[in-house]
């Protein structure tokens, strides 16, 4: 972990390395200043001596200059090195996150990348910096302070050992216990931030079903389990501060009866007294600052690890060596695959919570066919289709895309000749062009124009005031279902694949508008293979031939017209929704 998170100090190495420099110098000058206070006192306040109150004085205000020096280039430095290690963690988690195949996020739930790129890195961010500050100065601090009073009287100096022991006692004690409990509080902050995102995101559904009581009292047992958890955590932690004063006036007491003794015997002076007592404040001071660093380095090693997982995660999916760059053409072959969502393994006998979503699924689809894949909800249409362009990989078989293993294609060659439109249909904060230009960034906006055309998404955009400078609003909310499925087609459109997928992407639009959709496929992407997945078996009887699957398996493959002759699913899924108007989801 530590290896994984030092590597994002990065160029801003140097002011890491710079900041303990200044600050042990800022040390230095800080621990010098009580020793000449007690010169004041003895050679200069009680001798009499005015020339040597003024020349120590003088010494002590450049000391503390030099002090105050110190201290701003070591807080500029920490405040570079901190800012920039958070700036690094965040890129890197971000960065690694774009390479993650389905099966890595899913490891990892929305609200848990969320909590991690934020509340995590900031925890690692103010650790860093109290690490390189903090950690720096109160270890040195209480060094030099003790150096300071064994040089002024050795036996004095025995009080702190009592001191230590004491402290370092009840330092573990509550680190033992906080170490865990920091654990299970980020754990809840991401049942939080999960539950504030759901909610957020489907604020519309709470509202249309007049739930927000329900969502208030889920949002309040999440809040409440993270509250519980703090209040325990800092309870262990507010225990510290009364042990620490205890000790504290403890010392104090201590230094005052022992040193009026041996000032009587002259073995103390009144000047050196008086620096010992300044030096046990920033003894017990360090000490306390150290007990602060080691809570907080147990609360930031809960989000260290957390955020290491994410930067440390391979991709399970990635491009072989000596990948293909060319795609023959869009012809597809399933030869014997089955497939698990148990993160590509082979699932467990007997598990049933590990069962295949594809089992055994031999197909092949002609380069420039239309082929759709109807079935029941959870059947495994749009798992299949994943496995095309490698959003997954099969767990056993092989899928070939122009006779080749998708395997040993380069990711982004795949992808670029597989253009999918998801079942959950995503548009960004940009205007429409910003949109469509996700399939090709260089697209001119006669080549935008030219696939909502195909998309049919052109009538509704020439109707808006500003046509295809609208603004669209985040997930695209400002445009209907409809009109959203649309600008994703026309999007996936611009890539010119070779391989389109519509994964149930027309629901929302009209008969007679999915109709032309159809029909602009047919006249302008011939040669593109076509693979449409729907509910509707209207989207269906126009294509070359139909995939019907059940429960992850094909159960049958032929034109629309010989699966009404020869196929009972399909025949049920035809009479359900021609004759009694039904859901064939509910057989």
């Amino acid at each position: 972990m530590l290896k994984t998170l030092l590597k994002q100090v990065g160029s801003f190495r140097t002011a890491a390395i710079l900041t303990p420099f200044f600050t042990g110098l800022e040390v230095v000058m800080g621990v010098l200043i009580p020793y000449v206070t007690s010169w004041i006192i003895d050679r200069g306040i009680a001798a009499g001596n005015l020339r040597n109150v003024c020349l120590y004085g003088g010494l002590m205000i450049v000391l503390a200059a030099f002090s105050l020096l110190f201290g701003i280039l070591s807080g500029r430095c920490s405040a570079k090195a901190s800012t920039g290690f958070a700036y690094n963690l965040r890129n890197a988690m971000f960065q690694n996150v774009q390479t993650f195949s389905f099966s890595n996020i899913d490891k990892f739930s929305t609200s848990g990348l969320i909590t991690r790129l934020t509340t995590d890195v900031s925890n690692l961010q103010n650790a860093f910096q109290m690490l390189m500050r903090i950690s720096v100065r109160a270890p040195f601090n209480m060094i030099l302070s003790v150096l300071m009073c064994v040089f002024i009287n050795f036996k004095m100096s025995l009080i702190f050992l009592v001191a230590l022991v004491i402290l370092g006692v009840a330092l573990f004690f509550i680190l033992s216990k906080t170490m865990k409990l920091f654990t299970q509080v980020f754990q809840k902050y991401d049942d939080l931030n999960g539950t504030v995102q759901e909610n957020i995101a489907a604020i519309r559904v709470v509202k249309a079903f007049v739930r927000e009581d329900f969502e208030n009292t889920k949002f309040r047992k999440a809040a409440e389990a993270l509250y519980r958890l703090f209040v325990k955590t800092e309870t262990l932690q507010a225990i510290n501060h009364p042990i620490m004063m205890l000790v504290v006036y403890g010392c104090i007491m201590a230094l005052s009866w022992f040193g009026a003794h041996f000032i009587v015997v002259g073995e103390l002076t009144t000047g050196q007294l008086t620096s010992l007592f300044t030096y046990v404040m920033t003894i017990l001071s360090s000490l306390m600052m150290l007990s602060m660093i080691f809570v907080n380095l147990t609360m930031s090693a809960a989000s260290g690890r957390r955020v290491a997982e994410v930067i440390d995660e391979r991709a399970d999916i990635t491009s072989p060596v000596n990948a293909l760059h060319v795609v023959k053409d869009g012809c597809i072959d399933f030869e014997n695959v089955s497939f698990s969502y148990n993160i590509g393994k082979k699932p467990a006998e007997g598990n049933g919570s590990h069962e295949y979503a594809i089992n055994n699924v031999t197909l092949h689809f002609n380069s420039g066919e239309t082929i759709g894949i109807i079935g029941g909800t959870g059947c495994g249409k749009s798992t299949l289709a994943t496995l095309i362009s490698r959003l997954y990989d099969a767990t056993e078989g092989y899928v070939r895309v122009g006779g080749v293993d998708v395997r040993r294609y380069d990711l982004e060659t795949l992808r670029n000749n597989v253009s999918m439109v998801l079942q959950n249909n995503v548009l960004f904060s940009g205007t429409i062009l910003d949109n469509l230009r996700w399939g090709k960034e260089d697209a001119t906006l006669e080549e935008c124009q030219e696939a909502c055309r195909m998309a049919c998404a052109d009538e509704f955009i020439e109707q808006m005031p500003l046509k295809y400078e609208t603004r669209i609003e985040q997930n695209g909310s400002n445009v209907s279902g409809g009109q959203k499925q649309r600008l994703c087609i026309a999007r996936a459109l611009l890539k010119k694949p070779k391989i389109l997928i519509l994964d149930d992407s027309t629901s929302a639009c009209d008969t007679a508008t999915d109709a032309r959709i159809r029909q602009a496929f047919s006249r302008a992407i011939p040669g593109t293979t076509k693979i449409i997945i729907a509910q509707r078996v209207m989207s269906m009887e126009h294509t070359d031939r139909i995939v019907v699957m059940d429960n992850g398996r094909v159960v049958g493959f032929d034109t629309h017209e010989n699966l009404l002759k020869n196929n009972a699913i399909y025949q049920e899924i035809y009479r359900l929704q021609t004759q009694d108007t039904g859901d064939f989801d509910e057989k």
